[in-house]
């Protein structure tokens, strides 16, 4: 008799409006949203159409899955090119709560951007910046738990130091173009290894990526 009346009352409960039976649906199922189909339609369209500079789709999931995962907020991009690597991060951050400030210098490049970001969809997840990051990086107050550099290689070091003391403790780096072997490739060898010697840092370089992604993640101030 009690099971009967617990049943009763489950079913009672998925008809109520504040309880409707679509919501709980959703939720357990975790289907795509509204959001989810018009970036997913939009990088679609888009594929194999990325290039000036951009990373590739693989690369791009590889981030998302990282602010996902990770359930970050507060991302940085430094060097914005199209957008592609953006609206992966920002599609991510959507999910989490987050923002993505991104910065760009050229303004070409900055304007097909925006333009990008509200096709897809993420305009209101991302603050679009035109500037030159030399400059605009060290200002930023911060505090970032995922930052993502892919702007001049021969400045990676300039920006980590800038940006390292605004990471959260948790918070992870990345930056793309960046090898283990040798001096690196496009001169990033010793942005490479100066953070490699960071005793507060997890340094590794993701094997999944054909183009050398660095992944770092801050585990102590010190």
């Amino acid at each position: 008799m009690k099971l009967r009346v617990l049943k009763t009352t489950i079913f009672l409960l998925l008809l109520s409006p504040s309880f409707p039976a679509g919501q709980v649906h959703s939720q357990e199922a975790g289907g795509p949203t509204d959001l989810d189909k018009k970036v997913q339609a939009f990088l679609d369209r888009r594929a194999g159409r990325w290039h000036d500079m951009n990373v590739s789709a693989a690369d791009g999931k590889i981030l998302y899955d990282l602010v996902l995962k990770r359930q970050y907020r507060k991302a940085l991009e430094i060097g914005t090119s199209t957008g592609h690597s953006a609206i992966w991060i920002a599609w991510a951050l959507s999910k989490t709560g987050g923002k993505l400030i991104t910065i760009e210098i050229d303004e070409s490049r900055y304007e097909t951007a925006v333009s990008n970001f509200k096709e897809a969809g993420l305009s209101n997840y991302i603050d679009a910046r035109l500037a030159d990051a030399h400059e605009l990086v060290p200002k930023l107050e911060g505090p970032f738990d995922f930052v993502f550099c892919d702007a001049d290689k021969d400045w990676y070091k300039n920006y980590f130091v800038a940006v390292a003391p605004k990471l959260e403790v948790g918070g992870c780096y990345t930056a793309h173009n960046v090898s283990d072997r040798g001096w690196g490739s496009y001169g990033t060898g010793e942005f490479y290894q100066y953070v490699r010697g960071l005793k507060n840092f997890e340094t590794t370089i993701d094997r999944s990526s054909r183009s050398g992604l660095f992944v770092s993640f801050k585990k102590s101030e010190k």
